[in-house]
């Protein structure tokens, strides 16, 4: 793992005391707004940590002179609730201004969603800086696809230091939000190029998913990625068990030895399925890639004076 900032529990509590009550707040006006944005703001937490650690990078428009994340493969048309941080950020600029990172906004945000949920709650290390820059090629690089298997997905999670177990409890990230019928159409229809649905699929739920998904229907519509949406359970894992996974990558750790063993325990033990979360969580928080950082003053640009950096000017 990089070394970079030293994290710490309670880092704002001198220059902000009421950094986390102030992101919790608008974290609880989102639920209310729209339940899944906050399952949308989470999966930001995965998609900004893997891709050179949790430094906001994953929050930057695109420039003239940076191709960022946002239209990355895994990202576009994918990510979303943008949005909900920006109103963070604006609540914390008016109490501290300049003083909590965007990446650390996810970092709090994320738990937020798990904690108002019905979720485990947890201490977050906080003391990111946010990222100069950001790039569409890391994320492509790094990013799995909603086809990837349990395998594919232990050796990426074992390239930053993060277990079987590890990899299985934040899969259980997918216990709240939806997904789109275009990240399931292969397994629908064409499995493997078989041009057959996956056989792992429950018959019942996949007769569900062919009225949701139809081929040649619009692919952005979406479906409940477990089957109480709006509550953070074990439900995905009871789900798995009984061949009900909505996407690919999420029914392959059951049908995958390697997980499989995870996928039963955390099914029928949900502190357990939390403690494991948790700590893979925290774990995902501490990736960070070394790099200068500042603190943003808008989650979407880099501050100006780093602009002129980076276009050439001195």
């Amino acid at each position: 793992m990089v070394t970079g900032e030293i994290l710490r529990p309670r880092f704002y509590s001198e220059t902000c005391p009421e950094a986390e009550s102030i992101v919790r707040n608008e974290m609880k006006k989102a639920l209310i707004r729209e339940a899944r944005s906050v399952a949308s703001v989470m999966r930001l937490q995965f998609h900004d940590c893997f891709v050179n650690g949790c430094d906001g990078s994953v929050l930057l428009d695109d420039t003239p002179n940076m191709l960022g994340e946002k239209l990355s493969l895994s990202n576009i048309n994918s990510l979303r609730s943008f949005e909900v941080v920006d109103d963070i950020k604006e609540a914390l600029e008016k109490t501290c201004p300049s003083t909590v990172s965007c990446a650390d906004i996810v970092i709090m945000a994320s738990r937020d969603a798990v904690a108002l949920t019905g979720g485990p709650d947890w201490e977050v290390k906080l003391g990111r800086k946010d990222s100069l820059t950001a790039s569409q090629k890391d994320s492509d690089d790094i990013m799995p696809s909603p086809r990837a298997n349990a395998t594919f997905l232990i050796d990426l999670f074992e390239r930053f230091d993060l277990s079987v177990r590890d990899m299985v409890a934040l899969s259980g990230s997918h216990s709240i939000g939806k997904g789109r019928c275009f990240s399931i159409m292969f397994r629908l229809y064409n499995q493997s190029g078989s041009g057959k649905p996956d056989p792992a699929l429950e018959p019942v739920y996949r007769k569900k998913l062919n009225q949701l998904c139809p081929l040649g229907g619009d692919e952005n519509v979406t479906g409940d990625l477990d089957a109480t949406p709006r509550v953070f359970d074990n439900q995905y894992f009871k789900d798995l068990v009984s061949g009900r996974g909505f996407l690919n990558s999420d029914q392959t750790l059951y049908t995958s030895r390697e997980t499989r063993g995870y996928v039963k325990r955390f099914s029928e033990d949900e502190g357990e399925f939390f403690r494991a979360f948790e700590e893979g969580m925290v774990k995902l928080g501490d990736l960070q890639s070394g790099r200068p950082g500042e603190v943003r003053l808008n989650c979407r640009v880099v501050n100006t004076r780093h602009n002129d950096v980076l276009l050439g000017d001195s």
